[in-house]
């Protein structure tokens, strides 16, 4: 038909596929970024979502702690009331030896060790225990004990005894202390025995039969016997 035939001849558009395949390039790289993007934001969205969640536990960890906070469970000794006690007392140190004249010498010692207490009314488990002690088989021995609990609170205690073979029993006197044994008065009696003594003057030995009692009260400035000599 002419009229057909006429449509047919008539020029068709020209298409640039170059430009249509660089638009569709762009499109697909803009629908990647889109993509990448989402990602990044729904990532982004579960670390804040974990920062909220662990940082809501951890505070709430710290006002629970801090509204739980263990309280101190220390304190003083009941004044008036005795508190009964046995047990050890071991230490090591270094002794120094003078001879005086004949068979009588004195002795300097220095000892550090620990103390360990027994019964339902000692006034602590334990002690680190240090003492200075000077000893004349003559006229006996003197010195001076410090014992330390562990949050740092003492006890002080003037020592004296005969110091010699036939009598070795050793006297203790409280005269006060610091946190919950300031005031502490009393006594304690021991024996003790060298399980050590070399020729540098290296020692070790330990309490028998150590019992005494103790109170908080009125601070004592000692014995009033005068100094160690």
């Amino acid at each position: 038909m002419p009229g057909e035939v006429s449509r047919c001849n008539e020029p068709r558009p020209n298409l640039n596929y170059e430009n249509l395949d660089d638009e569709m390039k762009t499109s697909k790289m803009t629908v990647s970024k889109m993509t990448a993007l989402h990602g990044r934001a729904h990532h982004l969205f579960l670390v804040l979502c974990l920062v909220s969640l662990f940082g809501a536990s951890f505070f709430c960890l710290l006002t629970t702690g801090c509204s739980h906070a263990p309280q101190d469970s220390r304190s003083a000794l009941s004044a008036g009331e005795w508190h009964d006690f046995k047990g050890t007392w071991t230490a090591a140190g270094s002794r120094s030896i003078m001879p005086f004249g004949g068979d009588r010498r004195t002795a300097i010692s220095i000892l550090n060790g620990s103390l360990v207490l027994a019964g339902s009314s000692r006034p602590n488990a334990g002690f680190r225990a240090e003492a200075f002690v000077f000893n004349d088989t003559a006229t006996g021995m003197v010195g001076r004990a410090v014992w330390t609990d562990e949050h740092g609170d003492q006890a002080f205690s003037e020592l004296r005894g005969e110091g010699t073979a036939d009598n070795n029993t050793i006297t203790g006197t409280f005269v006060g202390g610091t946190g919950r044994y300031a005031g502490a008065n009393g006594t304690y009696e021991f024996s003790w025995r060298f399980v050590l003594e070399n020729e540098d003057g290296v020692v070790e030995g330990q309490s028998m039969d150590l019992k005494g009692r103790v109170r908080a009260g009125s601070q004592q400035t000692g014995s009033g016997q005068g100094g160690l000599l």
